[in-house]
Order: structure tokens, then sequence, then C-alpha cells
């Protein structure tokens, strides 16, 4: 498995119960903290430690200059911060709350299985299900990278593509399986071929957005033992 990396450059939202927190990812040892209003309003840049503790979960630890000590288990996969901090006065505070990492965010982590599983799935639904040639630019990279040698480099000519394909054509997503920065999803296609076909797409993420991508098709044929598709598979 890789080794999931803290997304240094992200800017996170953490809504709590009783207040609300922006977090800026500025370095690996490094976190700047706003809350803007309320009980706890406060600014400051604080000194981290973080340790890994699975795939996109980190624990992350700091003493404020008030003397203050937070520790943040931060999982990045369900979207979640649980926080403990202890306060000057010896008060303990226990938080859990939602994460929404911003879209202005000067880094993205492509290390985030759950967004990046999400993201290969509303693509291929988007373009070769609903046919909608005008996501290409929100879901692939300018620099896209194509392994099939039947379609030509580039995402203008992907868009191309989509915006030419017969109306016959029809895309089922089924199993996802990501890690890191990659993602394979097991699909049937069609009317991209005279018979349905089953296909593989395996993709990279960078910065958000799909890079690079190879696929297997193969022609569905009746099996006697299990089917090649089922779209139960998803779920």
């Amino acid at each position: 498995m890789r080794q999931a990396h803290y997304p240094v450059g992200l800017v996170v939202d953490v809504t709590y119960p009783m207040f609300n927190v922006t977090l800026h990812l500025e370095a690996e040892n490094r976190l700047r903290f706003v809350i803007p209003d309320g009980p706890y309003a406060h600014e400051e840049t604080v000194t981290i430690e973080v340790v890994g503790l699975s795939n996109n979960r980190f624990a992350v630890s700091w003493q404020e200059e008030s003397q203050s000590t937070v520790v943040n288990i931060q999982d990045f996969d369900a979207g979640i911060v649980h926080s403990y901090a202890t306060l000057p006065n010896g008060a303990f505070l226990r938080n859990k709350g939602t994460m929404t990492v911003r879209s202005n965010a000067s880094a993205v982590s492509d290390h985030s299985p759950r967004r990046n599983r999400q993201l290969v799935h509303d693509a291929m639904v988007t373009l070769f299900q609903k046919h909608d040639a005008a996501a290409v630019d929100r879901f692939y990279a300018p620099e896209y990278l194509q392994h099939n040698p039947m379609i030509p480099q580039g995402r203008d000519a992907l868009r191309t593509l989509v915006e030419n394909l017969d109306k016959s054509v029809y895309y089922e997503p089924g199993m996802i399986v990501a890690e890191g920065d990659l993602v394979a999803i097991h699909g049937r296609i069609r009317g991209w071929a005279a018979e349905p076909q089953v296909v593989i797409d395996l993709f990279r993420v960078s910065q958000g957005r799909l890079a690079e991508h190879w696929d297997v098709l193969q022609n569905m044929v009746p099996s006697v033992s299990a089917p090649m598709f089922d779209p139960k598979e998803a779920t």
C-alpha cells in the first residue's frame, strides 16, 4: 500500500457544534487556524506534529501561545475531525466536526481514495452515460495522457470524442478500487462496439483531476458460473 501523505496546501473548513474554524495546512510541521467569531475567536500559526494513523487519517497535535494544547484526529476520507483541547484553565473540550475542503486550496492531495473514487465515478457517468462533453475540463487535467492507442491524445480530443458519441452509448459503473493516486473502475458499456463490453479503466489523479488513463475491454459472453458484470457490485 502506498504511504499516505499529509495534504499540505489544503485549506479546510471545519464545522463544530459550537464554532467554525478554517485550517490552513501550510507545511508538514506548520498549521494556521482561524476561528472568525464566537467565544473562541482566534487566529494563530502553530508548530504541529503529524502522525499517520492510516490511509488519509492523521493525528495532529500542537500547543498554542495561550498554553492550550490541541489534538486533532483528521480523517480526510470520512470528512470528519475529532478535536481534543485542554484550555489554560484546565477545561477539557471534546468536539466532532465535519470537514469541507475549499476549492481554492493551493495544493490538493491525490491520496484520498474516497475523494478520488467519487471523481472517477462522476467523470465516467457524466461523459459516457450523460454525454456531457462540456464537463471534460472540470474532470480532466490539461496535460491528460491517454494510453488507449485508438483514442487521440489530450483533453480536446476527449471532448470531441464525447461530442460525437452515438446516442446508444451507455456506461454502467461497477466496483471501484482506489489506492493512493490511482483508481480502477469496473464497468459495462453498450453502444461502444457491436456487442456490450466489460471494461476496466485505470486512472491516475493529479491536483484533483484525471491526469492519465489506461483501459482493457472485453466483449460480454454468457457465463454459466459467474457473471462478467453485475450492477449490484457497485454497492
